[in-house]
């Protein structure tokens, strides 16, 4: 695929750009807190203002049903993108209505503007080709050249991802550049030991990545509320915790295969329990206990992975060459089951490996546990785009940017 950097030799002065971005930031009312994905497009972004372009950056938030919601505007996305560029960002209030075309018409050179969430427009993320098609016809017209940068979006077949790049000279901005040169080194080009550790809530997220993984990791480290069906698919009581019963046959095939190929697969010694889920708004104080992952008491329910297997991951992470982290370790929101996580976030910047935050939940936690995001090798702003592509699939968005 061609890069940003081909793109300004050729030069961009003068030229529109749209930049297909990725601000699905999280808010509270209109307040960002989590700013990652803004700042990581901010590289293209300047790149191209400071070369004479005149920007159109665009992208979804959440999921609205295919009509404009104000609780899911980009206003507060693009007022945040604005700050980090240090100049002001225009913002139309449509996506390729009368605001969008005079906003983008009114650029001068070397300008940026923001067009209002994608998925306002149900032609954004339809099945129906021709719809898809018809919407990005109307998302052309509002430039010359395509610049995809929204990693986060790019296992999506959507008319910004996947229509549009066929409709215009397409090129790949700096962040995919490297999110695609990260996850080679995760797959082609694996120094090692390589470990990975898996977290979160469903056990049902990752089965093919870890059906993928089987076959290029040393290790496969296991927190989060996925762990307990596997500790269920050993026999073991897991009390109220999170619970996929319908996933225990094949989480018992691939503890099989593991055994059968040698990878060593690490599940929790012991596990911090309470008598339910926290109050998340609040986070008042609870009644935690650590207790040993074979023996959890009926009614109870798992948070996090107890202290123990936090020295035990930190162990297995110590000699690793290479680390893959995708998942928090327990509900690392709530004070009281935040140790997990901070245990292997803390593992992964004291390891001299080439270490990988794979985006979503592992990167908000990076970042709200307080770490210092340049101590990690890379933070990827994808966690299902990158599961997608560990899992050896063809990602929509990257076959539409190859030439």
């Amino acid at each position: 695929m061609k890069t940003i950097d081909e793109l300004l030799e050729e030069g961009v002065e003068g030229k529109r750009v749209f930049v297909r971005a990725d601000l699905n930031v999280p808010l509270d009312g209109t307040t960002i807190t989590d700013d990652g994905r803004i700042r990581a497009v901010v590289p293209t972004v300047k790149a191209l203002a400071d070369a004479g372009a005149r920007v159109v950056v665009a992208s979804h938030l959440g999921r609205p049903k295919g009509a404009p919601d104000p609780a899911f505007s980009l206003a507060p996305a693009a007022a945040r993108l604005g700050e980090l560029l240090g100049a002001d960002v225009a913002f139309a209030t449509d996506t390729v209505g009368e605001s969008a075309t005079a906003t983008v018409a009114g650029l001068g050179d070397g300008r940026v503007a923001v067009i209002e969430n994608l998925r306002f427009n149900a032609g954004e993320t339809s099945k129906d080709d021709a719809e898809r098609g018809a919407f990005a016809d109307q998302l052309a017209a509002l430039a010359d050249l395509y610049v995809g940068d929204g990693f986060g979006a790019v296992h999506r077949k959507h008319a910004s991802v996947f229509d549009l790049p066929a409709r215009l000279p397409h090129y790949a901005g700096h962040l995919i550049a490297t999110e695609v040169g990260v996850l080679k080194k995760l797959t082609e080009d694996v120094q090692r030991p390589y470990a990975v550790v898996l977290g979160g809530s469903k056990v049902s997220d990752k089965l093919g990545v870890i059906d993928h993984l089987l076959e290029k990791a040393d290790r496969i480290l296991v927190g989060g509320g996925m762990v307990f069906t596997f500790l269920k698919a050993q026999g073991h009581e897991v009390g109220s915790s999170l619970l996929q019963e319908d996933q225990i046959p094949m989480v018992q095939e691939y503890l099989k295969r593991a055994e059968a190929s040698g990878v060593e697969f690490v599940l929790p010694v012991d596990v911090v329990v309470a008598p339910g889920f926290p109050d998340m708004k609040t986070k008042a104080p609870t009644h935690p206990e650590t207790v040993a992952a074979d023996a959890m008491p009926v009614g109870r329910m798992g948070l996090d992975i107890g202290p123990a297997t936090s020295e035990l991951y930190a162990s297995k992470l110590a000699d690793a060459a290479t680390v893959f982290w995708n998942g928090p370790m327990g509900v690392f929101e709530h004070p009281d089951y935040a140790e997990g996580t901070r245990a292997v976030a803390q593992a992964l910047v004291d390891s001299p490996a080439f270490t990988v935050v794979g985006g979503g939940d592992s990167a908000a936690a990076v970042r709200t546990l307080g770490f210092d995001e340049n101590t990690f090798g890379h933070i990827s702003t994808g966690g299902g785009a990158s599961l997608e592509y560990l899992e050896g699939k063809t990602l929509p968005g990257l076959a539409a940017l190859e030439d």
